[in-house]
């Protein structure tokens, strides 16, 4: 079996990460079970592109029960754990090309040799393995019977590729489920991203100005994190809908080029370029902190505060100190990347439970449904959504109501009146 890991004398101790993980994933833990029955993904050649955590282990885990062959690259280059690799490749049996730390060359082989094993199904993370599979690995195109989404900024791009027609396979956007990006998005990114600035700065967020650039899903969840840690919320936003939204939530709303002036610390997750930028920074105090949450490490002009800069030098782990030619100090975290996952370990994984149940299943519903499906991005299927809602509340202990015939009659109705 071919592998490109950072050292498999670690896959010890990812064992040990991944089990932990699993106990917080009853969900996925009860498709598991059902697919090792009934083997619905048989022979199914699935390339994965995704963050190397446990809780994509246990993802993998999960198509492997229910018959798949699984090859899995890491979809962001510092985002990978690299003892979960490890121990993928020795306990699980798992083709997996991800260290830490790789760099851009070494990434896009790795997406290159996860192709290798002429894919049936694609799971990306960002849809960097659909746009190679597009542009360089067109004479795979027609083995693939479908493929999933995970993220926003990727759900865009495909859509992207959907209106100009080149799509060439249908996509299921997991990432659009209900049960992934009320969750995921709010309540993961919201948790994991502050721990990630914590465990880069040690500092104390209460009295900060806290910047949030985008308040969609994720934004909404840092901003909530950040202000329940005690910190003043700033949020810059383009959309009218969603600054009328944060401003009803109690939150000051300003363009950046106020906010950057006023903030201390600065957290992008629009998913959109340069959202920081030359102006931005010479506008900040000395000693502001900005992080990414988005999935590219675009948002953050880096090549800006590069120019700015009279040096920069390691402070410490996942974080760097720019000086300015003015003498004035910017501290970048996780090079600019996704910081929750750089200098984290992502989202929890109760929350990764929905997502990964969105996955398996969405991967099991695309080859039964292969001959129907077009070249065009779909939604997770509702029933597949509530299902697994229903599931999580069944593993929390919680019970809800069910309505009554009388209730569903009438709200099937338009003659009851007043």
């Amino acid at each position: 079996m071919d592998y490109d890991i950072k050292d498999l004398s670690l896959a010890d101790r990812g064992l040990l990460r991944i089990e932990w993980a699993e106990g917080a994933m009853p969900v996925l833990s009860i498709i598991r079970k059902r697919f090792a029955k009934g083997r619905p993904l048989k022979a199914v050649r699935v390339a994965a592109c995704l963050h190397v955590t446990s809780e994509t282990a246990n993802l993998v885990r999960t198509l492997k029960a229910g018959g798949a062959e699984v090859s899995l690259c890491a979809s962001n280059p510092l985002s990978t754990q690299d003892d979960v690799a490890a121990s993928l490749v020795k306990h699980y049996e798992v083709p997996v090309f991800a260290i830490k730390g790789e760099d851009k060359e070494t990434y896009y082989r790795h997406i290159h040799s996860v192709l290798e094993s002429k894919p049936h199904i694609t799971m990306d993370d960002g849809a960097d393995l659909i746009q190679v599979l597009h542009s360089e690995r067109t004479d795979l195109l027609s083995g693939v019977i479908a493929g999933t989404e995970e993220t926003t900024t990727g759900v865009i791009r495909l859509k992207s590729m959907e209106r100009e027609g080149v799509l060439r396979y249908p996509i299921i956007a997991v990432n659009d489920a209900a049960t992934k990006h009320f969750f995921d998005n709010r309540y993961g990114t919201g948790q994991s991203t502050i721990d990630g600035i914590l465990r880069a700065t040690n500092f104390l967020l209460a009295g900060k100005r806290f910047v949030v650039a985008g308040y969609g899903w994720c934004g909404r969840g840092i901003a909530m994190r950040a202000r329940g840690m005690g910190a003043n919320v700033i949020v810059v936003e383009t959309d009218p809908l969603r600054a009328l939204e944060a401003i009803m939530d109690g939150y000051t709303v300003m363009p950046m080029a106020e906010a950057a002036a006023a903030g201390e610390v600065f957290v992008t997750a629009t998913g959109n370029i340069r959202i920081i930028r030359k102006e931005h920074f010479k506008a900040m105090r000395d000693g502001a902190v900005v992080a990414n949450a988005g999935h590219f490490n675009v948002e953050i002009d880096i090549p800006a505060l590069e120019s700015l800069s009279r040096s920069k030098r390691p402070l410490r782990d996942f974080m760097e100190e720019y000086t300015l030619k003015d003498g004035k100090r910017i501290y970048l975290l996780a090079e600019g990347r996704l910081v929750n996952l750089v200098a984290a370990e992502g989202h929890p994984a109760a929350v990764m439970d929905m997502s990964f149940s969105n996955q398996a299943l969405s991967v099991e519903y695309a080859v039964r449904h292969r001959d129907k499906l077009e070249r065009r991005v779909y939604q997770v299927p509702e029933e597949i959504d509530r299902s697994i809602a229903r599931l999580k509340l069944q593993s929390m202990g919680v019970r809800v109501d069910e309505l009554t015939k009388e209730q569903k009659e009438y709200l099937a109705s338009w003659e009851a009146g007043t």
